[in-house]
């Protein structure tokens, strides 16, 4: 298989891209990670490029992400927002779980609201939902069902108690 070969391949899988924990505010539009290729106190930003940042890409697919290598003294992740804001956050002598646990309480969703989110996405998707709180109140609504009883009667040899009933 081709997309298994370089340097750690199972970047590159589906399981390992939807293990990705860092979901980006939606008011996040570009995100930006300032490092060296150089020097001790970069090497969790080197770690935290290399894993992590597939993960945000693919789990953030509205959002720019943008590495600039070798141009700063210290490493540093700036978030430009939709309003023209932008956050500066530091990651200096920082390992990558330290990194991503930082941006998950400064600018990722709660966990909360990507709960809420998949349940929404769950109601809205599935025609076959139907009931209170969905687009449908009843499967009667969908052509080609039978109707419900309480409006129109069932055909006496649809129903159990004339089928089964001896005579």
């Amino acid at each position: 298989m081709p997309f298994m070969k370089g340097a750690a391949p199972v970047r590159r899988t589906m399981k390992f891209l939807n293990a990705g924990k860092l979901v980006l505010k939606d008011k996040v539009k570009i995100f930006s990670v300032n490092y060296n290729t150089q020097g001790d106190h970069h090497a969790g930003a080197r770690d935290f490029v290399f894993w992590n940042i597939p993960q945000v890409q693919f789990k953030n697919p509205n959002v720019q992400v943008v590495t600039f290598k070798n141009l700063t003294p210290s490493p540093f992740i700036r978030c430009y927002f939709q309003d023209g804001r932008d956050i500066l956050i530091d990651i200096d002598s920082r390992n990558r779980e330290q990194i991503l646990d930082h941006l998950i309480k400064v600018i990722g969703k709660s966990q909360e609201t990507l709960v809420a989110e998949a349940r929404l996405v769950e109601k809205k998707d599935n025609p076959a939902n139907f009931g209170v709180g969905c687009d449908r109140h009843c499967i009667c609504e969908i052509p080609g069902q039978v109707p419900c009883p309480g409006t129109i009667p069932v055909p006496e040899h649809m129903r159990g108690k004339h089928i089964f009933q001896s005579k």
